[in-house]
């Protein structure tokens, strides 16, 4: 992500050692008492800063709906977006320029193979962001498979109501039937914009008879990888 903030010319800073969880997990699994702590923690670290004319960019969807759907009742009213949403409008707006189809990569990587797209529960059937994911990626030229599970339709990665943390004892796990649709797509690699997700579904990978020849990326890594030009690596500036 910040390869492409970087090619794009935003200026941009990261909270470095000040940043803390939202509280989103602890939420979902029922503790609110930590929810309100953590929250009301990173409240006041971003009101500490001019936040009036800055805008929040993540790339997890959790962050995203819990700093802009619940913040508010804890005194944070910020503007947020989506980090797909974000290369969206900076591919749209032209700041962020692409290789042609046919041309290589800096690595030596030509366009890149079928990719899949798995949907955030949070991103997708709660916020309604949808098109912005796969824009990023025909941006990149990828040659996308859509499983039937997708947008707001979306199929669970298992990581959501604090289930990453949980051991599940009886039937399939929901990360493993997931892999499953992906890899019924004969797609190479499953781009998805969300960490969680991307935990799930390189672990069901690792777990599947040919999930190795299945890359897990998210759509930020798809689009550098295809950069007309790529800044050279920088330290990330912390505020």
């Amino acid at each position: 992500m910040a390869t492409c903030l970087h090619a794009a010319g935003v200026s941009f800073a990261v909270l470095g050692q000040e940043e803390s969880c939202t509280g989103d997990p602890a939420r979902r699994m029922g503790n609110d008492y930590v929810f309100q702590i953590l929250a009301g923690g990173a409240v006041e670290t971003l009101n500490r800063y001019d936040m009036s004319s800055r805008t929040i960019v993540t790339a997890c969807p959790h962050c995203f709906n819990t700093i802009g759907n619940e913040y508010g009742q804890l005194g944070g009213s910020f503007r947020i977006v989506h980090h797909s949403t974000y290369l969206a409008e900076l591919v749209a707006s032209g700041r962020l320029a692409t290789l042609p189809e046919d041309a290589a990569s800096s690595t030596g990587d030509h366009r890149p193979g079928s990719v899949t797209v798995h949907d955030s529960c949070y991103l997708a059937r709660y916020n309604g962001v949808i098109a912005a994911p796969r824009d990023v990626l025909g941006a990149a030229g990828v040659e996308l498979v859509e499983m039937d599970a997708s947008g707001r339709n979306t199929f669970c990665c298992g990581a959501g109501g604090g289930r990453m943390w949980m051991e599940e004892t009886r039937g399939t796990r929901i990360n493993v039937e997931r892999t499953r649709q992906v890899l019924e797509t004969g797609a190479s690699t499953v781009a998805t914009a969300c960490p969680f997700c991307m935990v799930m579904l390189s672990d069901g990978l690792a777990a599947s008879d040919g999930g190795s020849a299945v890359a897990a990326m998210d759509i930020s890594e798809v689009l550098a990888a295809r950069l007309a030009a790529t800044p050279p690596e920088r330290q990330l500036p912390v505020v």
